[in-house]
């Protein structure tokens, strides 16, 4: 008798064992995710799309380092303004904020119904946002305790969002924002060949952003006409994958205050360019057969180039790149 109660004992403790390990189980061995839009380690989340200045007076930019994808695009006398997206993590403050283009537009379709932020925009453009697929939440109809001013910045630079109260403020509204996908291409290891590079330089008429390769962070830091590109962290802000996208830049129906047009990028259609990862830089083709499509990438071969993880940085450009080829390695002497 005795022997049969040790026994069932045994047995007990080691039913108990296995029910406790497996409540540890979905801890231990849990499924890393990745984002879709930076192959980030995390989730999938909603999609908030911020412009932002881009100008001297603009730096140090806030809340850039946190972007998954970022879109330098032309605007009014050759400047260039960003359009910052955001779906793995949100950061409280970002900015300076600035308005709207009709560049935004396209480049926003591809991801579905997200949450633009931006400080206003020309008259005739405010009824062409309202009317797109996206939330407009333009700083106009929207609360000062979410599009806040710093003071230590002059104004039109002073514009800093609430991001984290403007994405809990849609979600009070019931908006089913969009959810991160991918924006056409995937993540991986680097295609062969390319070629080695230290830096590049990619010009508008009146900006100038290099890409310099860091083999010890493992990505391309940037600077922004001469100066290093720094986030108010004091973190210089760079992509693991540069992609330098040659489109047609023409001038919009839309005018600025001073009677300038609007530049207009094709993002829509097909064409070339480069991916710029791991030290190398890819010759490749781009297509993007309608706005709500993704962008593509392709080797003449019609092999795809997958990126690198991480911040990727887009510049749209009607010029032709500045690449500073790497030294080639001289053979160790015996």
């Amino acid at each position: 008798m005795r022997s049969k109660l040790i026994i069932f004992s045994l047995i007990s403790i080691l039913a108990l064992s296995a029910c406790a390990s497996k409540e540890k189980l979905p801890t231990a061995l849990k499924e890393i995710t990745y984002n879709s839009i930076s192959g980030r380690i995390g989730t999938d989340g909603p999609i908030l799309a911020i412009k932002i200045d881009d100008t001297f007076l603009a730096r140090p930019q806030i809340g850039l380092e946190s972007a998954d994808l970022v879109y330098i695009e032309q605007v009014e006398g050759g400047l260039t303004r960003l359009a910052a997206i955001y779906s793995s993590v949100i950061p409280q403050n970002v900015g300076p904020v600035r308005s709207a283009r009709i560049s935004d537009i396209d480049i926003l379709a591809q991801f579905g119904k997200v949450v633009f932020a931006y400080s206003g925009a020309q008259r005739l453009m405010l009824s062409v946002i309202s009317q797109a697929n996206l939330w407009d939440y333009g700083a106009q109809h929207s609360s000062p305790t979410i599009f806040t001013r710093d003071p230590m910045r002059p104004a039109p630079y002073n514009m800093v969002l609430r991001a984290d109260l403007l994405m809990a403020k849609a979600a009070s509204d019931g908006r089913e924002v969009a959810i991160s996908n991918s924006p056409g291409w995937n993540f991986g290891i680097a295609p062969k060949g390319g070629v080695a590079i230290d830096s590049v330089k990619v010009t508008w008429p009146a900006s100038r952003y290099e890409a310099t390769w860091s083999e010890a962070e493992s990505r391309w830091v940037l600077s922004n006409n001469g100066a290093a590109d720094l986030d108010v962290t004091g973190k210089q802000l760079g992509a693991t994958t540069f992609v330098i996208q040659n489109v047609a830049i023409t001038n919009s129906i839309y005018r600025s205050k001073d009677g300038g047009y609007t530049p207009f990028s094709q993002t829509v259609g097909t064409g070339t360019g480069y991916i710029l990862r791991d030290g190398r830089s890819f010759k490749a083709n781009w297509s993007r057969p309608s706005a709500e499509s993704g962008t593509t990438w392709t080797l003449a071969d019609g092999s795809e180039i997958k990126f690198s993880a991480g911040s990727i940085w887009v510049a749209l450009t009607d010029r032709q790149p500045d690449f500073t080829l790497s030294a080639p390695t001289s053979p160790v002497s015996k």
